[in-house]
């Protein structure tokens, strides 16, 4: 029984670090869009993408954060962090070429929430 709540409350950390990076994106893009509107423009999407993703990016965060809907969010989050590290495939900056990294291993942390669960801390379980 101890082991279990030990489990459920690091599953719960790891649902917090894991949505605290999605609410920054949304706050990022809600103060200074100018940014992914020009990785957006950049790739021939229009810029006002930015808008829609910033949204995603919040009501992820929260579903993640409150266990709702929890295993197909983390898989859209997932399928979310693949699709726009194509936006840092820079191989001439490590910069972006990091941010790419770290977004397939942000993905490879969704698939596992997806796959797993949130643990019993969540507001809606075997979702």
């Amino acid at each position: 029984m101890r082991y279990q709540r030990y489990e459920d409350w690091t599953a719960l950390a790891g649902r917090l670090l894991i949505a605290a990076l999605f609410v920054a994106g949304f706050v990022q893009k809600l103060t200074d869009p100018a940014p992914a509107a020009a990785l957006l423009t950049g790739a021939g999407l229009p810029g006002w993408l930015v808008w829609p993703a910033a949204l995603f990016n919040l009501g992820a965060a929260l579903a993640v954060i409150l266990g709702l809907w929890l295993r197909p969010v983390a898989l859209m989050l997932a399928l979310y962090c693949i699709v726009t590290s194509y936006f840092h495939l820079i191989p001439d900056d490590p910069w972006q070429m990091s941010i790419f990294v770290k977004n397939w291993a942000i993905a490879g942390g969704c698939l596992v929430l997806s796959a797993l669960g949130g643990g019993r801390l969540v507001l809606r379980r075997g979702a």
